[in-house]
């Protein structure tokens, strides 16, 4: 990451069941390897996979919006890695669209490098995906459910 253009993306889904209360979550380096971004957001009820897609998705859109040509993403989902690699088909309807999404944001840039992590080392956009997933459902405080899924 030294300066050499190479913005490096981690994104992360997670769901509180399967499915469950999801969220999403990315982070967003510059080529110096300054965070130019951390982004979350709660996703209703989805499955876990769907969520990593939409992870990938929230950090490849602020990528482009912020003009981004050279992208390393790292995910720890290896469905997800491999299927937009070309190693596994989708067969999973409901991902198809979010995979097609997903590859057309990836034909947006000019160079990209998607590769699977231990999860590990993908903690900073697990934690905004985990309290983005956490922040509905149950109130811990009242039992009330917040949100209608």
């Amino acid at each position: 990451m030294g300066g050499d253009g190479w913005w490096t993306l981690a994104a992360d889904g997670a769901s509180r069941g399967n499915p469950g209360w999801a969220g999403a979550g990315a982070v967003l380096w510059d080529d110096q390897g300054r965070v130019m971004a951390e982004l979350s957001r709660p996703l209703g009820r989805t499955t876990n996979n769907q969520a990593e897609y939409q992870a990938l998705l929230l950090g490849l859109e602020e990528a482009l919006r912020l003009g981004v040509t050279k992208l390393r993403v790292r995910m720890d989902s290896e469905l997800v890695v491999r299927q937009l690699s070309g190693r596994y088909r989708v067969r999973n309807k409901g991902l198809e669209p979010l995979y097609r999404r997903a590859v057309n944001a990836l034909q947006d840039l000019e160079a990209y490098d998607i590769v699977h992590v231990r999860r590990e080392c993908n903690a900073a956009a697990d934690a905004l995906a985990s309290r983005a997933a956490k922040s509905q459902g149950r109130d811990a405080a009242t039992g009330a459910n917040r949100g209608s899924g």
